[in-house]
C-alpha cells in the first residue's frame, strides 16, 4: 500500500472509532506515550519495536491532525518548507540550526 492509501485507512479507522471528534489534548497524550515507546526501542536496540513505535507515532499524529482539520500532507509540507533552506551543522551527531550556533557564540 502507498502512503496516501495508508493515511486514508488510518483516517477511516479513526472516524469509525469516533476518534476524529475526540479531545485533541487527550490525543496528544497518546502521541507522547508512543514517542516514549520509540525511545525505549532505541534504548533496547530493538529494531522491530522501533518500526512499530514509529508507525504508532505517525498514526497518533494523523489522528491529532484529523481532530484539528489538518492533513498529514499539509503538516509535512509546512515543516519541509520551513527546513528546506535551513543552514547549520552537525554537532555531536545532532543538526544544530545556524541561528542556534550564533546564540552559543554570544
Amino acid at each position: 500500500m502507498k502512503l496516501p492509501e495508508l493515511v486514508g485507512n488510518v483516517e477511516q479507522w479513526s472516524a469509525n472509532k469516533g476518534l476524529h471528534e475526540a479531545d485533541s489534548s487527550k490525543q496528544f497524550l497518546k502521541v507522547t506515550e508512543e514517542v516514549g515507546e520509540v525511545a525505549a526501542a532505541l534504548a533496547r536496540n530493538d529494531a522491530f519495536a522501533l518500526k512499530d513505535g514509529i508507525g504508532d507515532v505517525i498514526v497518533t499524529l494523523i489522528i491529532l491532525g484529523q481532530q484539528n482539520e489538518l492533513t498529514l500532507e499539509e503538516c509535512l509540507h509546512a515543516a519541509y518548507k520551513e527546513i528546506s533552506d535551513r543552514k547549520g551543522k552537525m554537532v555531536n551527531g545532532v543538526f544544530v540550526k545556524e541561528a542556534e550556533l550564533k546564540e552559543d557564540v554570544k
